[in-house]
């Protein structure tokens, strides 16, 4: 089992920029294909961006392309989003989540490991 923990979140100014962070333990972040997703209090969780585990590819939602990047340091067990640009749309709480199951996923129910969230806020 891999257990995860977000950190970086927080508030910012439209078209500021956060580093989110997701820490995991337990096992190493290559054994896994990781993603990003946010969720609005009341609806579904989005799918953000996945990162493949020894390849490095990644994959994005088509809102988030040009501005967020998914990175991964299995040096340091870390996988991280880089958010610019940002928009008050951009604001949710944000979830790690891990998966052997299926690559670059954009579908929740294939990921069976998730962190706890952290909460960013876009001020307009």
């Amino acid at each position: 089992q891999v257990q995860l923990i977000e950190s970086g979140g927080g508030l910012v100014q439209a078209g500021g920029s956060l580093r989110l962070s997701c820490s995991a333990s337990g096992r190493t972040v290559s054994s896994y294909f990781m993603g990003w997703f946010r969720q609005d209090p009341g609806k579904e969780r989005d799918f953000v961006a996945a990162i493949s585990g020894s390849s490095g590819m990644t994959y994005y939602a088509d809102s988030v392309k040009g501005r967020f990047t998914i990175s991964r340091d299995n040096a340091k067990n870390t996988v991280y989003l880089q958010m610019h640009g940002l928009k008050p749309e951009d604001a949710a709480v944000y979830y790690c989540a891990a998966t052997q199951r299926v690559p670059l996923s954009r579908d929740s129910s294939r990921y069976n490991y998730w962190g706890q969230g952290t909460q960013v806020t876009v001020s307009s």
